[in-house]
């Protein structure tokens, strides 16, 4: 389905993240990718991944420095001449925030949340767009907690919220364009960012006990769910924020044996 589309994929930290994933998935479909990491650190444990599926193309980014964002999208658009679709999986907040109250919240980890977890798919759009032509997708990573409270998710449901909005406005400027733009909401999912908020594994088994379909998503499902929306099927959806969570957004309650 997306043989000969090139993408950029952004915030592959293990093998059980989201983004490698959809990495993953799109390879397997036939796409070549090209990959961003921040620190050396995270840049020896995605090596191997990206070599895993054909890919040699790895740039250090930090997305709150416009200097190190403009250098990776040079270097980008100097190894080819457009970008088919963009992953943007990159968030973050101070983890001793992610527990207790959202009353509590500093001014200061408000900020930094909210830019690298919201402002930051703005500044990868504006540099991207001009890669792209019509037919190219950008894709970004929510989660409920952003339209319902989810004990301990705090700053980062507003920081989701944000970012749901943000969607829509990027798919408005974008489509005349041919551009789509939207966000894949999953489930909890045992991931180094899930690990971060505080109750964690609690929220992941009351999920999976309550959703209709009794699971939590899975990094297939994800995948699969990216490629369509890649993929020419996906050419008229954009705006949308498109559930991956085992219908759990449905329930007014939990399921009788659980109450």
């Amino acid at each position: 389905m997306l043989q000969g589309k090139r993408g950029l994929v952004m915030g592959v930290a293990n093998e059980r993240s989201i983004a490698w994933g959809i990495a993953r998935a799109c390879a397997g479909a036939g796409a070549e990718l090209a990959f961003t990491y921040q620190g050396a650190a995270f840049g020896e444990r995605l090596a191997p991944l990206a070599a895993s599926v054909g890919s040699d193309f790895m740039v250090d980014v930090d997305v709150t420095d416009d200097a190190s964002l403009d250098r990776a999208f040079a270097a980008l658009s100097a190894r080819w001449d457009r970008l088919d679709f963009l992953i943007h999986a990159v968030a973050f907040s101070d983890k001793t925030e992610l527990t207790g109250r959202f009353l509590n919240t500093s001014r200061a980890n408000f900020k930094n949340s909210l830019d690298i977890s919201c402002y930051s798919l703005v500044e990868v759009a504006r540099r991207a767009h001009p890669m792209m032509g019509p037919g190219g997708s950008i894709i970004t990573l929510t989660y409920q907690g952003s339209n319902r409270v989810t004990p301990f998710y705090n700053v980062m449901g507003v920081a989701k919220a944000a970012l749901e909005a943000a969607v829509r406005y990027l798919a408005n400027d974008l489509g005349p364009d041919g551009i789509r733009v939207n966000a894949i909401s999953p489930g909890p999912m045992k991931t180094l960012a899930g690990a971060a908020i505080g109750g964690a594994r609690k929220t992941f088994k009351h999920t999976e006990m309550n959703a209709p379909l009794r699971s939590n998503a899975t990094l297939e499902a994800v995948g699969g769910t990216a490629v369509y929306l890649i993929s020419d099927a996906g050419a008229f959806t954009t705006g949308e924020v498109i559930r991956v969570d085992g219908g759990y957004h449905v329930l007014g309650m939990p399921q009788p044996e659980n109450i």
